[in-house]
């Protein structure tokens, strides 16, 4: 397999299939009130988090390499948006998923070669899935961590797995 096919294959695998796994999870044990629960002002609660990934996906892979418009409001990803329920955001991440493949449908070889000012950070396309990748990992690690501290409980992510 080609590098760059492999790449995406690697995108969609450790984003749409671990970390949103994960995050639908999280969201299938908690209620659409803990959803905006913070134990402190420097803990963005679930719901917010949610919202930042697919502000940061949207605009690193869908108008980064995609070239749609930048439409990313990034401080409002972080107010207060109580009134956003859970299958919202189910949404918005399903909505963000389709818009991602349909990006990646659109991505060439020649791509992978070109360079992306975003964030005014300069990046390759291979730098900008690496970067959606880890931010997805990193944000999902916190979203189950809160999840954790909500419902007290393991969250079980491998429990079909022998892992010893």
């Amino acid at each position: 397999m080609e590098l760059d096919k492999e790449l995406i294959e690697q995108f969609k695998v450790r984003v749409f299939e671990e970390s949103y796994a994960r995050i639908y999870k999280c969201l299938s044990l908690i209620t659409d009130e803990q959803l905006w629960f913070s134990p402190n002002l420097n803990v963005p609660p679930i719901g917010n988090q949610i919202l930042h990934l697919a502000g940061n996906a949207r605009q690193w892979v869908v108008s980064g390499l995609g070239g749609r418009e930048d439409v990313r409001q990034r401080d409002s990803e972080f107010e207060n948006q109580a009134g956003i329920r859970k299958s919202e955001l189910v949404f918005v991440l399903e909505n963000l998923k389709q818009n991602i493949n349909e990006t990646f449908e659109d991505l060439q070889t020649e791509d992978f070669y070109r360079k992306h000012s975003i964030q005014g950070f300069d990046n390759s396309t291979t730098g900008v899935l690496i970067h959606v990748i880890e931010h997805f990992s990193y944000h999902t690690g916190q979203i189950s961590m809160l999840t954790k501290i909500l419902v007290n409980k393991p969250l079980g992510y491998y429990s079909e797995f022998e892992l010893n």
